[in-house]
């Protein structure tokens, strides 16, 4: 394997997403975590719907109506303003600690991030984080208007870095996307941030499973669909060593 390029999955692997609640918390006190996994989970469910509906719209519009879902079926009443402001928290998620680090020590390669965000999303993310500095390239699936895990997504990474797929490899902490990527013909490593033998053991910890322990156990394991990673990690800090290797 001779690795040209890296290419990375932007929320989940590079972006914390979970770190919305800070912002979710201050509007809803006391809902901020339930607000983020249900959102989370309605706007991945969406992708995948309007993919298979063929009724496109784009990573912002998509995040606007799970939030929207995801307020009326807890009950919540909002305003524009704190609706507003909920949103823009998606423009300045916070960076995984090791991410900026990581990218560096690997710029001998090119660096992209392909992601199902909205070019607009995608661009104030990345500048506000200060990835632009160590990027190549951020690649929105909007060019192709499908979601990943669709295989015309994937196709992006080689029409716009020039590069086969044999010489990239793309990481993901996202099952789904790992699969998507392995399946379309991509090496792929796995951000395994959630080991099985953790999980078990918060489920087995009481009779009722915390939210977020249900979330985890939702987006956070190996997908059953016949497809498996070329390599497992914990951390981006892992990558620059694996890499080095190829």
């Amino acid at each position: 394997m001779t690795i040209k390029a890296v290419v990375f999955d932007a929320y989940g692997t590079l972006y914390d997403i979970q770190s919305v609640a800070t912002v979710t918390e201050q509007a809803f006190p006391g809902y901020g975590e339930i607000i983020t996994q249900i959102w989370r989970i309605k706007q991945l469910e969406y992708t995948w719907l309007r993919s298979l509906m063929r009724r496109y719209e784009d990573f912002s519009v998509v995040t606007r109506e799970s939030l929207a879902y995801t307020l009326r079926c807890l009950g919540l009443k909002y305003d524009e303003q704190a609706f507003a402001g909920i949103m823009d928290k998606y423009l300045h998620l916070d960076l995984y600690p090791d991410a900026l680090a990581s990218l560096s020590a690997m710029k001998d390669r090119k660096l992209a991030i392909l992601s199902n965000g909205s070019p607009a999303m995608l661009n104030a993310l990345v500048k506000n984080s200060g990835l632009d500095r160590v990027l190549d390239a951020t690649i929105s699936i909007d060019a192709n208007k499908i979601f990943k895990p669709s295989p015309d997504a994937y196709t992006l990474i080689e029409s716009t870095l020039h590069v086969s797929p044999d010489d990239v490899l793309f990481i993901s902490s996202n099952p789904w996307d790992v699969c998507g990527a392995k399946a379309f013909g991509l090496n792929v490593a796995w951000i395994e941030r959630v080991t099985p033998e953790a999980m078990v053991q918060a489920c087995n910890k009481s009779d009722l499973v915390a939210p977020l322990t249900m979330f985890k156990a939702i987006r956070t394991q190996m997908d059953e669909l016949g497809f498996a990673p070329d390599h497992r990690i914990h951390a981006l800090s892992e990558l620059p060593a694996l890499v080095a290797k190829s």
